[in-house]
């Protein structure tokens, strides 16, 4: 899946996958970066709390914004794919100056709001400069392919480590995984590089936002990192020849592990120190 194509002379809006469980208590880095980036004081935000089985998540968030000056914000739960071919739903995705999917279960997500209206005004707007952003699970599925699941409690990378299903398609460059090293996904996102070595794979720790620039720049805030697992110099997989629970081997695969203010150009496959690195005298 392809992004939606953007109009000439235009840029798309800023794509923030979040590792999940960001601070909503103290400064608020991750998220108030996020507002700021929908238009600050006078944002019109849209919360999609559908991946969430509890009932309370998009009046949370819903207060996070509120408290933080937004002008607007709409809690917009979709429990069915019938409620997500709505037409006033629509609007409101239309009308939204930022996106904010919820963390819960991805599948529930995909399920529900895959290939429907819904899903793409999120794309079509992403596409015309809104800022799309999500955490945990409303993370997973910002990307053309999504993390479905798989065993994360092994750091090898396993034939059956990974499981996959249709994201948005926000962006066919990344693979994302979300609460990365709190549950020690690094053989998963190598094993979904192994099926997949054009994307590039974002491991993106809790209170940690990966935030992709419409010039395709990830750009890090938070209090953790974003691993970055690039397969575009992959010497040798063998994926092909194994199965099931067997450990697969990989050659050349190279890896950056980004804090705040450091940067990772998608486009060139260069990583940055950014604001980290030490002044020139």
């Amino acid at each position: 899946m392809c992004p939606s194509r953007v109009a000439d002379g235009c840029k798309r809006g800023w794509i923030v996958p979040i590792g999940g469980a960001e601070d909503k208590q103290g400064d608020m880095r991750v998220l108030q970066r996020f507002f700021e980036l929908c238009g600050g004081k006078g944002a019109e935000i849209a919360v999609i709390p559908t991946a969430s089985r509890l009932n309370d998540t998009g009046d949370r968030y819903e207060q996070l914004f509120a408290e933080m000056g937004a002008r607007k914000v709409s809690v917009l739960d979709f429990d069915t794919r019938r409620d997500a071919r709505e037409r006033n739903r629509v609007q409101q995705i239309e009308q939204a100056s930022g996106i904010f999917i919820t963390g819960g279960n991805q599948l529930r997500l995909s399920t529900i709001l895959g290939g429907t209206p819904v899903a793409q005004a999120i794309r079509a707007a992403n596409a015309k400069g809104v800022t799309v952003g999500g955490t945990s699970a409303g993370a997973g599925i910002l990307s053309a392919h999504m993390i479905a699941g798989g065993d994360s409690d092994n750091p090898t990378p396993r034939a059956d480590s990974v499981r996959f299903a249709p994201g948005l398609g926000l962006s066919n460059r990344v693979v994302i995984d979300q609460h990365f090293r709190q549950r020690d996904r690094l053989g998963r996102l190598l094993a979904a590089l192994a099926y997949n070595p054009f994307s590039i794979g974002l491991g993106v720790d809790e209170d940690t936002g990966a935030f992709i620039s419409p010039d395709n720049v990830v750009e890090v805030e938070g209090s953790g990192a974003v691993t970055v697992v690039d397969a575009d110099d992959l010497q040798f997989s063998s994926m092909a020849q194994v199965d099931g629970h067997a450990p697969v081997c990989m050659l050349g695969m190279q890896v950056h592990v980004l804090t705040a203010g450091a940067t990772y150009d998608l486009e060139t496959r260069r990583a940055s120190a950014g604001t980290l690195a030490p002044v020139k005298e």
